[in-house]
């Protein structure tokens, strides 16, 4: 005797070889014994075993769902008396295994309700899945269609619309990601290759910018705001009897901060550090406050920038030449040995007399015109001269000033029609050490005052090495200083922006906005810590781009580099680090020589090959400051 049974959900044939009440042993059609428990056996037949299964689903494939649905009724049915009923005599045993194939293989006309039994589909539930059926027909009809195109290099137009969404977030449950997914397959192309290859990244940094946006500003960078900010009255504030300077590179337009410098009857000087203050202007839970604290910074990156305020707010508050401008001051004064001795807060209208550009300034203020001054004249020469060497004197304070160091280098990208500048700056050039000595005086002695007048604030500390952000004041060691609290940027970052507020409210004797363990303040100090960090981590992406466009640009095949460690160097004359296999051991600091073998701006890959050593020079093996 052999069996006809059901096993994993298919059916299967075997021959008798011994039975229980529990389970039979069986000889399969493949020659192999198994053990198969009774429960399992749906017939026994003495028909021949090897055409048994082919009849069987020949019989299955020929009757007609449908009527044998109509045939059912809407009861609970074994399924002998089926097949009775349907062949119209006492089935065969392969007549018999026809029907249950056909009931078992058709789920949505049949139920399952235990061995051998079955129920009909009510006819509600029949005709939605049957719709569902055929809509999943035309889908897959549909998804079909779409990969075809794609892999014959045609961008179908709705997929076109998604695709940012495809390669960056896609819904893997809608049809576009399921053919952009087959024609990946179809095709062997990784989403990014396939993509090019049909037309849908228009330049790499378009792509960079729109995954990006598409992760922090999914609605858009538009403002959309009803309420322009309050503007500050001229009588409102009194003017301060200064002629105050800016220092900005040409392309800035948010310009925080400005400085100024007045003798004074006992021999001192009066140091000012002007910050920009919006949030005088800006009312506390207004839409525009709102903005800053879901903006938390503006964004920079080679060719453009996404302001955290909108243009009209930075236009009101940025500190433009020729304008009494409203401010939040920190008067320092200092002695002739340039001694900070007395510190002082207003706020009030601060005239700013000029805009400084990086550029023009330069080429009279440098380096070389300290040391050796050839006698030319340029606006505010005095007053940058004294600054320059109180920012020594404030550099020594902090325990870093080493004339012997190697300054790091920093970059500036300028893009014009695809284009890329790279243009080297030193960090410890004259008017950047100028201004940075200045702002990490400011930072660090607001930092003390709220600190001391027991109000938080948003702090940047650094311990063993490690930068973090906390609201209360703790030792920066990066930067020598026993505090540091973001304050002088408040129209591009949230951390000053809260600082200040805060200020204001401690030098006007009032309330703080915020107070110790503010809930919303560590939410702010949260948000804001990791969307700066995204936001650097895009400028950099964005940078590592615009290099591999440079050199490829430029024609170059062979650079320079330092050696850092590993198989890790710092390339000489752009922002890049690489990886470099193959590097044999050396001292970190030594120069080496490198081949470019590979570009792909695409993929964002670069593969270089150790050339040799560039003789007789070596240089610091990491020169990244914590600030």
């Amino acid at each position: 005797m052999n069996v006809f049974y059901e096993e994993s959900g298919s059916f299967k044939v075997g021959s008798i070889v011994s039975k229980s009440d529990a389970s039979f042993q069986v000889d399969t059609q493949h020659g192999k014994r198994a053990k198969i428990k009774a429960a399992n056996i749906i017939l026994e037949f003495s028909s021949p075993l090897d055409t048994f299964l082919t009849e069987a689903d020949g019989l299955s494939a020929e009757i007609d769902l449908d009527f044998l649905w109509e045939c059912c009724g809407s009861d609970e049915f074994a399924y002998e008396d089926l097949a009775r009923e349907y062949w119209g005599h006492s089935p065969s045993a392969v007549e018999a295994a026809a029907i249950v194939e056909r009931l078992s293989g058709a789920p949505m006309y049949f139920y399952k309700k235990g061995k051998g039994r079955f129920k009909a589909a009510p006819e509600e539930a029949l005709k939605a899945a049957l719709a569902g059926l055929e809509r999943k027909k035309r889908e897959q009809e549909q998804i079909t269609a779409w990969a075809d195109e794609l892999a014959a290099g045609r961008l179908p137009e709705p997929i076109g619309r998604q695709l940012m969404a495809l390669l960056f977030r896609p819904d893997k449950n809608a049809l576009e990601y399921k053919a952009f997914e087959q024609a990946c397959k179809q095709t062997a192309l990784p989403p990014l290759r396939l993509a090019d290859r049909v037309g849908g990244i228009p330049s790499v940094p378009e792509y960079l910018l729109a995954g990006f946006l598409m992760e922090y500003f999914p609605n858009g960078t538009g403002f959309h705001l009803s309420e322009p900010p309050t503007p500050v009255a001229a009588d409102e504030l009194p003017l301060a009897d200064v002629r105050a300077f800016s220092i900005d590179d040409a392309a800035t337009t948010e310009i925080d901060d400005a400085l100024s410098l007045t003798p004074l009857a006992n021999g001192n000087a009066r140091v000012g550090i002007h910050i920009a203050a919006p949030t005088l202007g800006i009312a506390v839970g207004s839409a525009l406050e709102h903005t800053v604290y879901s903006r938390l910074s503006t964004v920079y990156f080679p060719g453009d920038k996404i302001t955290m305020l909108p243009d009209d707010v930075v236009q009101s508050f940025t500190l433009s030449e020729g304008q009494n401008c409203p401010a939040l001051s920190l008067y320092v004064e200092v002695t002739p040995d340039f001694e900070p001795v007395a510190f002082e807060n207003r706020i009030e209208l601060v005239p700013i007399a000029a805009n400084l550009r990086h550029a023009e300034l330069e080429k009279h203020f440098n380096e070389e015109t300290l040391v050796n001054d050839p006698g030319v004249d340029y606006p505010f020469k005095h007053e940058l001269t004294w600054l320059w060497h109180f920012a020594n004197a404030l550099e020594k304070r902090r325990g870093k000033y080493d004339p012997l160091r190697v300054q790091p280098v920093d970059y500036n990208f300028a893009i014009d029609d695809g284009k890329v500048r790279i243009t080297p700056r030193k960090r410890g050039a004259p008017m950047d050490k100028l201004v940075s000595e200045l702002m990490i005086l400011a930072n660090s002695e607001w930092g003390r005052m709220l600190g001391e007048a027991g109000i938080p604030g948003l702090y940047r500390a650094q311990t063993l090495g490690k930068v973090r952000m906390t609201t209360r004041p703790e030792p920066h060691t990066g930067l020598g200083v026993a505090q540091y609290a973001w304050s002088t940027s408040p129209l591009r970052r949230a951390a000053d922006f809260v600082n200040q507020r805060q200020l204001m409210a401690m030098i006007r004797g009032e309330k703080a906005p915020f107070e110790q363990n503010d809930a919303m303040l560590f939410g702010i100090l949260r948000d804001f810590d990791a969307a700066y960090s995204a936001y650097l981590g895009f400028q950099d992406r964005m940078e590592y781009f615009w290099c591999l466009r440079w050199f490829g640009q430029e024609g170059i095949s062979e650079v320079t580099a330092v050696y850092l460690k590993d198989d890790l160097v710092r390339v000489d004359g752009v922002p890049l680090r690489l990886r470099v296999g193959g590097m044999p051991d050396m001292a970190a600091g030594t120069r080496v020589r490198l081949a470019i073998a590979r570009i792909d701006e695409l993929m964002q890959e670069i593969e270089c090959r150790y050339l040799g050593q560039v003789e007789g020079e070596q240089r610091p093996a990491d020169d990244d400051d914590e600030g």
